[in-house]
């Protein structure tokens, strides 16, 4: 996956957002299942009129249900392709897409722009009521429904000792020779006038179901299951707790992506490449 695009090709960043409710996720899957990924994929083709599909490079893959309003991407098209459509490509793929994923903005990306090695953070909210009467039925795709009530400021002390760079192994689903190690730079909870909890979640990366299992942790906190202390313990295990649930997808929404200076987006495609370790493993 290279920082620039070859020879005769042009480099395009999308900024785009989705609903991901009737998704399978971002990325193209066989079997015909409908994925953010390939409906952009297939607009792009019809609306350029092109033979063959250039392929998207995405910030981060969500998964199923899960929503983007900042998503990015990037994708390299031929620079006779580029220069024929741009003026118009933006309004072309308004009409060609179906109303739940939406391309807001497309221009040249700078050198040294990859839309996923190149990010420095990911921000993500998760939203949940713990309103006795459930979630208003206009937000019934974006809102989880928890049937306790909820003790923001115990989720909150919990969530502080979970800041930092860590091996998140018991917060996310292993993948073979990935490493789980992430810097947490933001977790908060704040409650809303209307009784929405938004969970601020940033990281550099995250690793499969980190989110939704970090927010599974404390939800058990705040509803008194487990004190603010036990989402930071079984962080220190390294290992999966069967009382750490999965929370359900469509209260997900990933609401930006961080990228540097034009100048230090190579450096930081580099740098993300490179497998981590945690301080104290690391040998001479």
């Amino acid at each position: 996956m290279s920082d620039e695009a070859a020879a005769g090709y042009v480099r395009v960043r999308l900024d785009l957002s989705y609903d991901g409710s009737e998704f399978s996720g971002w990325a193209k899957q066989a079997g015909g299942r409908r994925t953010v990924q390939g409906e952009i994929e297939d607009a792009l083709r019809t609306v350029t009129r092109s033979g063959e599909t250039y392929e998207l490079t995405v910030a981060g893959r969500t998964d199923a249900g899960v929503h983007a309003r900042g998503q990015v991407a990037h994708v390299d098209l031929p620079r006779e392709v580029w220069a024929e459509h741009h003026p118009k490509l933006l309004k072309r793929l308004a009409g060609r897409l179906p109303r739940d994923v939406r391309v807001w903005a497309l221009r040249e990306a700078p050198s040294g722009f990859n839309a996923r090695f190149s990010a420095i953070w990911r921000r993500y909210a998760y939203r949940v009521t713990d309103n006795p009467g459930g979630v208003d039925p206009l937000l019934r795709n974006h809102v989880l429904w928890h049937d306790w009530p909820l003790d923001v400021d115990a989720m909150n002390e919990a969530a502080r000792r979970l800041l930092g760079e860590h091996d998140f192994a018991a917060y996310c689903k292993k993948r073979e020779g990935a490493t789980t190690i992430r810097t947490l730079q933001e977790l908060s909870l704040v409650k809303g006038d209307d009784g929405i909890i938004t969970a601020t979640v940033r990281a550099d990366a995250f690793c499969h179901n980190m989110v939704r299992s970090l927010i599974g942790a404390l939800l058990f906190v705040g509803d008194g299951h487990r004190p603010p202390d036990w989402p930071a313990k079984v962080l220190a295990a390294g290992v999966r707790d069967s009382a750490v649930h999965v929370v359900r997808p469509h209260g997900l929404t990933l609401e930006e992506v961080g990228y540097p200076a034009d100048e230090l987006l190579a450096a930081r495609s580099k740098e993300a490449r490179n497998k981590r370790s945690l301080p104290s493993a690391r040998c001479c």
